[in-house]
Order: structure tokens, then C-alpha cells, then sequence
């Protein structure tokens, strides 16, 4: 019987233990993005400018056809409506990639170019300039 009660403490205590801690942005791993361009119809370009991440995810060097600038590690975002709307161009944001979900957000379909490659980003705090 001790045994059982034994067993039964310490399956709760490492349940509970085990269970994710919400962490600040100082205190994990941290992607800072630079939000370069806000296109027409949520066609948004973004460079990736701090932290390590796949290079697989990012486009190394992209330039933008109507305007021939170049950008490092650019790429665009898969859901638009997600990011905050005081978010603009030229600010600097934390980020974490998060899983896709459905969206049911309204865009536009007027093109402008962004990169191909595309992320699920979550802001997690606009640096303050």
C-alpha cells in the first residue's frame, strides 16, 4: 500500500512539474524581425534581424521587383489579420513561429511581390524606438 501512494506522489509531482511555464521574451529564445514592407492588400515583407532560425525559412537575399531593393533573410507572413494593427513599417518586433490555424480574415486580392516563403508568426513585443 505505501508503495502505491509512493508511486501515485511521484507521477503527480512530475505531472506537475512537467507542465509549460509561460517564459518572458527576455528569457527565451528570441527571433527579432524588422517589418520592411507593407504592400497593398496585407503584403507584408518582413527581415528576419535577430536570433537563430532555420535559414530553410527565410529567403537569404530577396529583392523586391517594383522597387529593386534588397533584403537578408526576408520572408512574408502566412497570416496577415494576426499581427497587430500598430505594427508599421520600419518597426522592430519579437516573434515566435506558431502552429497555422484557420483564419477567417478578409483580404484584399491585388497583388504586390513578397517573398516566397512564407511564416506563421505570432508579435510578442514591438521594441519601443
Amino acid at each position: 500500500m505505501k508503495q502505491c501512494i509512493a508511486f501515485l506522489f511521484i507521477a503527480t509531482a512530475v505531472t506537475l512539474t512537467a507542465c509549460h511555464k509561460s517564459v518572458s521574451v527576455s528569457q527565451q529564445h528570441k527571433l527579432k524581425a524588422r517589418f520592411e514592407i507593407a504592400g497593398l492588400c496585407s503584403n507584408y515583407t518582413f527581415s528576419l534581424t535577430e536570433g537563430n532560425l532555420d535559414t530553410s525559412l527565410v529567403v537569404g537575399s530577396w529583392t523586391n521587383p517594383s522597387t529593386d531593393k534588397t533584403y537578408k533573410n526576408a520572408f512574408g507572413v502566412s497570416n496577415p489579420c494576426s499581427l497587430p494593427s500598430n505594427l508599421k513599417e520600419g518597426d522592430e518586433f519579437y516573434f515566435e513561429i506558431v502552429p497555422e490555424r484557420q483564419s477567417n480574415c478578409a483580404v484584399c486580392m491585388a497583388y504586390y511581390p513578397t517573398p516566397p516563403k512564407k511564416l506563421n508568426i505570432k508579435v510578442l513585443e514591438v521594441v519601443k524606438k
